[in-house]
């Protein structure tokens, strides 16, 4: 297992407007795509202006599949030129993260 963690930066004062953005038209072609995401959620302290993403996937050829399938879909392409259009994000950071295991 493997987890793609995706911190995301909005302009200020445009974080909700990206947010609805997202919910409206991106995350249900990226759900449909992906499944449910571990994680998402909005910053509470440090950076008020960002959001995370943390997306599960089996292991790396996985996690590859279903970007290369999300990549072409026509309504995940839509929502990527709606954001573009709209300008709100202003980085994004991804980290893949992999489970170690602990043991006494």
């Amino acid at each position: 297992m493997i987890y793609d963690h995706r911190t995301y930066c909005c302009r200020p004062g445009t974080i909700k407007k990206h947010l609805a953005l997202y919910a409206e038209f991106g995350f249900p072609a990226q759900k449909r795509i992906l499944g449910e995401p571990l994680i998402y959620a909005q910053v509470e302290t440090g950076d008020v202006n960002s959001f995370v993403h943390v997306w599960p996937y089996e292991d790396t050829a996985d996690r590859a599949a279903r970007r290369a399938q999300m990549a072409a879909d026509p309504e995940w392409q839509a929502y990527l030129k709606k954001s573009a259009e709209a300008g709100y994000l202003v980085s994004q950071t991804n980290k893949i993260l992999m489970p170690v295991p602990l043991e006494a």
